[in-house]
């Protein structure tokens, strides 16, 4: 479906600030796609604030900068813009520490 790189960003405490990190790259299925829409329509119809949606580690094709991965429990976040569009990023934790990872936001339907 799609292979996306995308810029990361690292938060090693809930009180840091984010830094940013090289890209982050990762491979979205088909499935992963329709999860993607399936929880903007449900924004959209809930006015609820995030979704969050599963993805196959064995499928995700995670590549971490060097000395940020491996990660742990990833998820796609997904929420609504301003403009009602969804968007989504990767987001999980540094296996060694705990540290906050995350991409930033890409729009669902601009993914092919």
């Amino acid at each position: 479906m799609s292979t996306l790189t995308i810029e990361g960003w690292c938060k090693t405490s809930p009180d840091a600030r984010s830094t940013p990190i090289e890209d982050i790259h990762f491979y979205l299925s088909g499935t992963d796609h329709r999860r993607l829409e399936q929880a903007e329509e449900e924004l959209q119809r809930t006015h609820e604030k995030e979704r969050w949606v599963d993805v196959d580690m064995s499928t995700l094709e995670l590549q971490m900068p060097e000395g940020y991965g491996p990660l742990t429990d990833c998820q796609l976040r997904v929420y609504l813009g301003r403009d009602e569009r969804g968007q989504f990023h990767l987001v999980g934790h540094r296996a060694s520490d705990g540290s906050l990872i995350y991409s930033n936001a890409v729009l669902i339907d601009q993914l092919i």
